[in-house]
């Protein structure tokens, strides 16, 4: 019997957060103002919700042949979860469980501890090396959604379902960027299934209920509720994860997170944890973000995103201060792509997106979430803040494609820099030359002044300027000499800005912007 979770602290005793109006109460006997009682214990049972989805909930069995030596232990074992530390005690718990469940079995026995040291000219044999996870049907033709990472580059694909039932699974497709993966089963009736829900009309505080395969251990159900939303863990480039504290493990990984109605607004994926199991805080790619994506994948068997083309940064304080735009908001290009649709529509280095296709642009990292699920091909307004003033530019957007040309970039010998011809922003300068050219690798396109020099104790320094970089910028106007640079820091002195923003390139000629305090 599974028990819900309550909170009798928010009921039994006062709460602090009332404050004075609160010791009036109990002082003139008034009655106490208290959350709803029956709103801080929870729903009083998730059992018929937990029936009515189950049915439509699934294991994930993902195999992989990989050749291995048949010496001993020189990683984790056949049947041992990813991620589990080689040599710890629980490898041999996970073996242990895994052999007498008859999963994550290799071809034949192995040698156990203890057998020797590790041989380099050990034999190799084929092994089979097995990921258990989670998964969700949301199609009764047989459509399944899990996480890329539950199946990786496995050659053999097994749904189980709640009933015993087991079927092989093929790849629709699948997306490293948000880690979804989507699996077509075949079966001889129809699939029960589980719909998506509004994960946007979801608060903190809303109760939500997890189902999954934790450590092998299918039809697990657990449930807590909306910790936070839009969290940004660093894993992709389109983190916006609901955080929950809803028990999640090892194995939960491509399970549904459920809101009361039964409808899936999450996709378990990740969980922040110093011993590798369940602390209350776990992570859920939002229905929103991931629907458009499976729509895609079932479609085309690939991601279509859109595609702006341009290089962005964050906007903080200074740098808002510096382009005279306010409070920090949007996203400063740093770079347009010459191939990319931005160039065309009139989008410039310097330019802050501050809406894109008529919402908003808050920070940066709002950015290539909303372009990406944006349909390729759509004409879209951009919103930019340009010299102080707000235009509009119009975009068609492109198709942002995976596997990009990695720029090499090719570390040059730094020498001992020149004498140098100015000094400001504790920064030495000097005019480009083909001996500084030579010394710091400076390519033939990029123009502008050279910094040969960086104070250890200036703003410069702690912006991560370094000598070899090239000041093509200050305050959005180019700059060719040093003395150029020193005009342009006294004329942002004398309008009053307490920072300059410098747009610097490195050797390779790619470019950021840095705001530089103005002593």
């Amino acid at each position: 019997m599974m028990t819900t979770k309550s909170f009798p602290t928010a009921v039994s005793r006062p709460i602090r957060r009332y404050g004075r109006a609160l010791v009036v109460g109990l002082v003139l006997g008034a009655s106490i103002i208290r959350p709803d009682m029956a709103a801080a214990r929870g729903p009083d049972s998730l059992a018929d919700l937990a029936a009515q989805v189950t049915p439509a909930v699934v294991n994930i069995s993902a195999s992989t042949t990989v050749e291995g030596r048949t010496g001993p232990r020189a990683g984790p074992q056949p049947g041992t979860p990813p991620g589990t530390p080689p040599g710890t005690p629980f490898e041999d718990l996970f073996e242990e469980f895994f052999r007498r469940r008859g999963q994550g079995q290799g071809p034949g026995p192995g040698p156990g501890p203890g057998a020797g040291p590790n041989r380099e000219d050990a034999p190799r044999s084929q092994r089979r090396s097995n990921s258990l996870g989670s998964g969700f049907v949301i199609d009764a033709s047989g459509i399944v959604v899990t996480n890329a990472h539950v199946i990786g580059d496995a050659n053999d694909i097994q749904v189980i379902f709640s009933d015993g039932t087991r079927l092989k699974a093929e790849i629709v497709g699948k997306d490293a960027k948000i880690d979804l993966a989507v699996l077509r089963v075949k079966s001889e009736k129809p699939l029960p299934f589980v719909p998506f829900g509004d994960s946007e009309a979801m608060r903190p505080g809303d109760w939500v209920m997890a189902i999954g395969n934790p450590f092998g251990l299918g039809g697990s159900v657990s449930a807590g509720i909306v910790s936070a939303r839009g969290r940004n863990i660093e894993s992709g480039p389109y983190d916006n994860y609901i955080q929950t504290d809803a028990a999640i493990n090892k194995g939960n990984s491509g399970g549904p997170l459920f809101n009361m109605k039964g409808e899936v607004i999450g996709i378990n994926t990740a969980i922040l944890s110093p011993t590798g199991g369940s602390v209350g805080i776990g992570f859920a790619v939002p229905a929103a973000n991931a629907a458009p994506v499976i729509g895609q994948l079932r479609e085309f068997g690939e991601t279509r995103r859109g595609w702006l083309g341009v290089r962005i940064q964050n906007v903080d304080d200074a740098t808002a201060e510096a382009l005279g735009i306010g409070s920090a908001r949007g996203a400063l290009v740093a770079g347009v792509d010459e191939k990319g649709p931005s160039k065309p529509a009139g989008i410039e280095v310097g330019d802050v997106i501050i809406r894109f296709d008529g919402r908003d642009v808050k920070e940066s990292r709002d950015l290539p979430r909303i372009v990406a699920s944006t349909p390729v091909g759509k004409a879209v307004d951009v919103a930019i803040v340009r010299k102080s003033q707000e235009l509009i530019k119009s975009v068609t957007l492109g198709r942002l494609e995976d596997g990009e040309k990695a720029q090499q970039a090719s570390a040059a010998p730094v020498a001992e820099p020149p004498s140098a011809m100015r000094r400001a922003l504790g920064l030495e300068l000097s005019g480009v030359s083909e001996d500084l050219r030579k010394r710091y690798g400076i390519k033939d396109t990029v123009k502008g002044v050279v910094v040969t020099r960086v104070d250890p104790n200036s703003s410069a320094a702690d912006k991560r300027i370094q000598p070899g970089e090239v000041i093509v910028e200050v305050g959005q106007e180019g700059v060719a000499t040093p003395a150029d640079v020193t005009r342009r820091v006294e004329a942002l002195k004398k309008d009053g800005r307490k920072s300059a923003l410098l747009l610097v390139a490195n050797a390779q000629g790619e470019v950021r912007f840095v705001a530089v305090s103005i002593e």
